[in-house]
């Protein structure tokens, strides 16, 4: 049986440095989406940047290996296997619209390694839009070229003037994914609402950060409702912001997230002021 490889994965340590960040990013990106924050948080945590499995530098490696079903547990495994071979301790994760998902499911499974979550452009709900894409997208995956359908849902999620940086940074990314492993990660979106439902209705009190775009009129409607149902969950919204809050609004993001995980063990709903 040959040795599955590891996921492409990148750190930056300081011996003085203790604590670790693990950064997730989302569908048809790469790690490369976090490149606003990686100057300043390094200068307090460890960083763990990941390429998940047919993406950024993970692509050339994996394209062809997987044979199992792709489905979050199995996807974020990837992730989980990246841990164990660095031997992290418990870490804070930060994830970008898809890839929160993912560090919900990592906490879900594997909660002992998490000691907060900071979510970006979080997807906690499907609307009727993003929905609609969905049955689109499995319409027309087998037949119209993935990037027609990547450029489609890009131009509707991010669809203002100012959004157009983290909109073409999306759009290139997801030039290196081939057809194929478009088709297997979108089959994912199929468990997408079972699973955020059962998120919603669990709270797993682990300290969790949502920064959302004012303008995220996707997803930012459905954090609200999460946020005033689990104790442990706390919102703040950019103004003049869309999804992607960290490359669009990289100083007030990284301003924001650094001082939440200065002192997430005090914070409580009394304590912070939910926008």
């Amino acid at each position: 049986m040959t040795k599955k490889e590891l996921l492409y994965y990148k750190t930056y340590t300081q011996e003085n440095h203790s604590e670790w960040i693990v950064f997730i990013h989302g569908a048809g990106g790469s790690s490369s989406i976090w490149y606003k924050q990686i100057r300043e948080f390094k200068e307090h945590y460890n960083l763990l940047l990941i390429d998940l499995r047919g993406h950024g530098r993970s692509a050339n490696s994996f394209r062809n290996l997987w044979n199992e079903k792709y489905t979050f547990p199995n996807v974020t495994k990837d992730i989980i296997e990246v841990l164990d071979h660095l031997n992290l301790p418990p870490a804070h994760f930060m994830g970008v619209s898809l890839g929160t998902i993912l560090a919900r499911q990592l906490a879900e499974m594997e909660p002992h390694r998490v000691k907060s979550l900071i979510m970006a452009g979080a997807v906690t709900k499907l609307n009727f839009t993003s929905r609609l894409l969905v049955v689109l997208g499995n319409t027309f995956k087998s037949v119209l070229p993935y990037m027609w359908l990547y450029r489609l849902f890009a131009f509707i999620i991010m669809p203002l003037n100012h959004h157009a940086e983290s909109r073409n940074l999306f759009i290139r990314e997801a030039k290196r994914l081939c057809q194929k492993e478009f088709i297997r990660w979108f089959k994912l979106t199929k468990d997408i609402n079972p699973l955020l439902r059962f998120f919603k209705e669990k709270d797993l009190n682990i300290p969790t950060f949502y920064v959302m775009g004012e303008e995220d009129i996707m997803f930012l409607e459905s954090v609200r409702k999460i946020v005033a149902g689990h104790k442990q969950a706390f919102l703040e919204v950019i103004k003049s912001c869309g999804h992607v809050v960290n490359v669009e609004q990289p100083e007030i993001f990284n301003q924001l997230t650094l001082s939440w995980l200065k002192n997430y063990k005090q914070y409580s709903k009394t304590s912070v002021d939910i926008s």
